[in-house]
């Protein structure tokens, strides 16, 4: 395609969307509302899965060692249950650790009882290794593994934990790709129309063009810039709005309500985004440029 013809092309496309201005306002408006609900539902199921990532860092197994066990025996199957995949690290607590620990949670208010206890550990025997998972849908295979391990005389799992956080992340997963697909169908429906409306505006026009030699692919280019240049805009005004309210209700929740900082991890505005801009935008393109060829195809004979 010339550099004219092109220039051309662009032209009559935006000189169809100020033609047809109040049905481009609504191509607009759709396309923003859709792109809009896409990127609320993205930010949503992003978000969910964060949380989700972040609680099954939390989620652990804890071992205990056969009476007898040597302090090089213990660091030995540290090492072998580190080395497995669903592992992300472990955390070492000793007999003494383990003590003080309960002392400082069940005693500090009666301190003088725990000093019954100066001489005498009752938990020598419950050093131990908390071993956190890399994925909590791993933790039975772990788990498993760690049940017939040598040295190991006690497994604790959190099994309810897992199990949920893993049901959960299925859970979004479907429901974010369904709602994906109907968004797009409409998305493609409405865009589709507008571009059908403004080809039977223009229905003499094109028949006058045709007779005297245009091809469909000229006669049509117009309306492929339309389609583009409307999807363009209704995604790039979406994004804004929702970089805009998505970074002032974050910072509005974490200020006012303090206390969520220890219970909610919400995902940095530059992580969303860094992805959300992109498929945005091509999600908008993309949508125009098969509305107008759904439309050109079956009332523009192509």
């Amino acid at each position: 395609m010339k550099i004219r013809s092109l220039f051309y092309h662009i032209k009559d496309g935006l000189k169809n969307i100020y033609r047809n201005r109040l049905f481009s306002l609504a191509s607009i408006a759709t396309i923003t509302a859709c792109i809009f609900l896409f990127g609320v539902f993205y930010a949503l199921v992003s978000n969910f899965q964060y949380m989700i990532h972040k609680a099954e860092n939390e989620v652990c197994v804890t071992v205990f060692f056969d009476e007898g066990l040597t302090d090089a025996d213990i660091k030995k199957l540290g090492d072998t249950i580190s080395q497995r995949n669903e592992v992300s690290r472990i955390h070492y607590t000793s007999a003494d650790e383990a003590w003080e620990n309960y002392k400082a949670e069940y005693f500090k208010d009666y301190p003088e009882l725990a000093e019954g206890f100066k001489d005498d550990n009752p938990l020598a025997n419950s050093s131990s290794y908390e071993i956190y998972l890399n994925e909590a849908s791993s933790q039975a295979t772990l788990v498993t593994y760690l049940e017939n391990l040598d040295g190991i005389r006690q497994v604790n799992r959190s099994e309810v934990t897992a199990s949920g956080l893993a049901s959960a992340a299925r859970l979004v997963s479907y429901v974010a790709v369904a709602v994906i697909v109907v968004l797009l169908a409409v998305s493609i429906f409405l865009i589709t129309n507008t571009i059908v409306i403004g080809i039977t505006v223009r229905k003499d026009e094109i028949s006058i063009m045709k007779y005297i030699g245009a091809t469909d692919a000229f006669v049509n280019a117009p309306f492929f810039v339309e389609g583009i240049v409307i999807g363009l805009v209704g995604s790039i005004i979406p994004i804004v709005i929702l970089r805009f309210v998505y970074e002032n209700i974050i910072n509005f929740v974490m200020n006012k309500f303090s206390i969520l900082q220890n219970i909610l991890a919400f995902m940095p505005v530059n992580d969303v985004f860094r992805i959300l801009v992109p498929v945005g935008i091509l999600l908008g393109i993309g949508i125009g440029a098969l509305g107008s060829f759904f439309a050109v195809r079956k009332h523009a004979n192509v």
